[in-house]
């Protein structure tokens, strides 16, 4: 991975995960585990096991910290706080303000800002705090050269375990001339010193959605172009309504169910010839951000040469995470769809018990929550009203409007709801949607349920603090409770109440 604009905050990166004059050790005897990749995955694999006095190797080819740090959560975090700062100062008015302040904000200073967390957060993943620990850092590109031995820059480890952590890379688009035009992902778009006047963002999962409100809230003209109908495609329709209605109210131009046909140069634009069935539009811009997927890190690892299979997903593994090689694993989103940094050092704990300390955990136990860092945020665990259906599973479902909660109307983000389902009949959570403000904070709760197999009457038990957003919770299980006065019950009630004066 390149550095740009190299800076001095990214030179202070680069001496902390990437240290410029960095010599690697020289192997000596066999590793009780190898961790190739220092994204989240690896970096926990490797702590954890030297904390366990295990001789422990790290190899990375780029940056320690992986996406996370260097191109995703940190970077992208710190661009949405700046976004939401200038969102607010327009809507000064409507908290009292004498009027909104139109925004005249300087993007420069914005990603300078962006780059300096970055630098500041990353010692926690430096090359020296690993040493420190106890952990053999690596610097390279590594490939298997037997099923217990890897080479690093002309040197050969040896393990008894191993375990891949090399992530995924952003989905090449398969758009005619966009390689000549030239494009933006996630890898590169905080980069940026200069805010684009015109922005084409294609793709409207996480990425694209939370980068284009981000950018329309800092002056980008921009365009969420996605070939299927709707944004955020994992979510349940009525999130995805609210969500697009939301950005459609911010100025962000949805192109939903049109595919780019073409991209093309113009002077110093851009172009994309766009489609939906015989319809055909032609829109001129200044930067295109492609957010369409991600493809797994395995080209290079020789992965053959370990008896270790894999497909276009990434890397093979059973429940307890093992490839078809037993003596390695793989965590991370190398070997999984669900690709969240949270899941990663999940997965990288099941690895540390199963490898090193004969566990037996599974993976498909893992309750994992997901979050979408929009305005509203958009976070869910467990099962859709849709996937239940789909299989076959009768639920209820209870829901509260964050209209109804009165630290949201106090703050003016009364938007969004809090939606529980549960077993048709029973209180057993089985998925929850919430879109809100600090959702992601909130889901950690209904996951918890879900992983403890316990029933909102546990959260009717619960007192949260008044006024929070969280009181949406307490409402949602009152409002199970409430369900439960049936007819019947209430009746019987009555009568023991009546027996009782």
């Amino acid at each position: 991975m390149k550095l740009s604009p190299r800076d001095s905050h990214d030179d202070a990166l680069a001496a902390q995960v990437h240290p410029p004059d960095w010599v690697n050790p020289t192997p000596t005897g066999r590793y009780n585990l190898v961790a190739i990749g220092g994204g989240t995955a690896g970096l926990v694999s490797a702590i954890g096991a030297a904390s366990l006095g295990a001789k422990v190797a790290l190899i990375e080819s780029r940056l320690l910290g992986g996406d996370c740090l260097n191109t995703g959560c940190v970077p992208s975090k710190a661009l949405i706080r700046s976004s939401r700062a200038a969102h607010e100062q327009t809507q000064a008015a409507a908290l009292g303000f004498a009027g909104s302040i139109v925004g005249d904000w300087d993007f420069a200073a914005v990603m300078d800002r962006v780059r300096g967390l970055r630098a500041q957060i990353s010692h926690h993943d430096s090359a020296e705090r690993l040493r420190s620990l106890g952990v053999e850092v690596f610097f390279g590109d590594a490939r298997f050269t037997s099923g217990k031995t890897l080479d690093v820059a002309g040197q050969t480890l040896e393990f008894r375990r191993a375990v891949i952590c090399t992530g995924t890379r952003p989905i090449e688009p398969r758009i005619a001339g966009i390689s000549d035009v030239g494009y933006l992902t996630n890898e590169t778009v905080f980069s940026l010193c200069e805010l684009p006047r015109r922005l084409f963002i294609i793709g409207a999962g996480p990425i694209g959605c939370e980068l284009a409100q981000a950018f329309c809230r800092l002056g980008s003209e921009v365009h969420l172009i996605n070939d299927q109908e709707r944004l955020l495609p994992k979510e349940d329709e009525c999130v995805q309504q609210l969500i697009a209605a939301r950005f459609a109210a911010e100025g962000i131009h949805l192109h939903l169910g049109w595919g780019v046909m073409q991209a093309q140069q113009l002077g110093s634009a851009k172009t994309l010839l766009i489609g939906r069935g015989a319809e055909r539009q032609e829109l001129i811009g200044d930067e295109v951000l492609v957010a369409v997927g991600r493809r797994p890190n395995i080209d290079s690892l020789e992965l053959a040469a370990a008896r270790v299979e894999s497909n276009l997903n990434g890397v093979q593994v059973n429940d307890f995470l093992q490839t078809t090689n037993p003596r390695i694993y793989a965590a991370g989103d190398v070997c999984t769809t669900a690709r969240y940094t949270h899941a990663a050092y999940a997965m990288a704990m099941i690895v540390l018990r199963n490898s090193l300390l004969l566990g037996r955990q599974r993976y498909s136990r893992l309750v994992i929550p997901r979050t979408t860092f929009t305005e509203p945020e958009v976070a869910h665990v467990g099962l859709t009203a849709a996937e239940a259906a789909k299989r076959g599973i009768a639920i209820d479902t209870y829901r509260v409007d964050m209209a109804e909660v009165d630290r949201a109307v106090v703050d003016g983000r009364s938007e969004g709801f809090v939606a529980v389902h549960t077993r048709r009949g029973k209180g057993a959570v089985l998925g929850a949607s919430i879109v809100a403000p600090h959702a992601g904070e909130m889901i950690g709760e209904l996951t918890m349920l879900i992983q403890e197999k316990r029933s909102l009457a546990t959260l009717a038990r619960t007192i949260h603090v008044y006024p929070t957003v969280a009181e949406a919770l307490t409402r949602v299980a009152l409002e199970y409770q409430r369900s439960r006065l049936t007819p019947r019950v209430q009746s019987l009630v009555k009568k023991w109440l009546a027996w009782r004066r």
